[in-house]
């Protein structure tokens, strides 16, 4: 299943300026030395499955480039480069083309002034759901659509919550059928057609975790929806991200995932 079986992924260590990135609510800045001592648990698990993980550097021009999954998506046939709707971030992108065109003979960019970020986009085994947000406009998903349109893949607009920072802080794809997901993001109906299964009520945060081969790793300090997921038959793995969490970020945004066919 191309869209939660990968060969490869990337991540990159945070660095020291970490401490000034972007959060909507500051809940005080992250500890460093547990950021790293999360990061590499991270990394260990992606590992686990046999995948190949590139791990880069930190980049201390650039607070927010642990979160490596806005720059770029990463699909089989090609890796699509984002311009991301945060200013401060645009750097980022272009220092993550370089990595990309050592995995994949086509690199593709989406072009100012249409904005995308990585965590505004899920692909499932049938389409690409894209959340409209404050990073991502409605003229970056068009601009996707039209960039991914020779490789066959169908791109679908949503809505992400309002408040809610991007459209995968309330979902992830568990397997080809089924979502993890938010009531007020189900609620919608943008899943119709999908088994969802909602994070428990008060854990929202849960809702962002990913499916990297036969692994579920999500933020640890959710037992309820652990639970939820156990019963429903998933391998879980909890991870720290109490740093990565005070600037908004989860288990989809330390990684890029992939599996590249040259």
């Amino acid at each position: 299943m191309r869209s939660y079986t990968f060969t490869h992924a990337i991540s990159r260590l945070p660095g020291r300026s970490i401490t000034g990135g972007l959060r909507a609510v500051d809940t005080g800045a992250p500890d460093l030395d547990r950021f790293i001592a999360h990061h590499a648990a991270y990394v260990a698990a992606l590992r686990s499955t046999g995948a190949e993980v590139r791990v880069l550097d930190a980049l201390e021009a650039f607070p927010d480039a642990v979160f490596v999954e806005d720059t770029a998506l990463c699909l089989p046939e090609g890796a699509i480069v984002m311009h991301p709707g945060a200013p401060t971030r645009l750097g980022e992108a272009a220092e993550m083309r370089p990595v990309l065109e050592e995995f994949y003979a086509d690199v593709r960019q989406v072009e100012a002034p249409a904005t995308i970020e990585g965590g505004d986009i899920l692909v499932t085994e049938r389409e690409i759901l894209v959340g409209t947000s404050a990073r991502t406009s409605e003229a970056g998903i068009a601009e996707l659509a039209r960039l991914v349109a020779d490789w066959g893949y169908k791109v679908r607009t949503v809505n992400t919550p309002e408040g809610v920072l991007h459209f995968k802080t309330d979902c992830s794809l568990l397997d080809e059928e089924t979502m993890l997901a938010t009531r007020r993001l189900a609620a919608s109906g943008c899943f119709d057609g999908y088994r969802v299964i909602h994070v428990a009520d008060g854990e929202e945060a849960a809702a962002n975790t990913i499916r990297f081969n036969d692994l579920v790793l999500m933020p640890a300090g959710f037992p309820a929806t652990r639970d939820a997921l156990l019963k429903a038959g998933y391998d879980v793995r909890e991870i720290g991200n109490s740093e990565a969490a005070k600037l908004d970020g989860g288990m989809s945004c330390l990684s890029l995932r992939f599996s590249p066919v040259r």
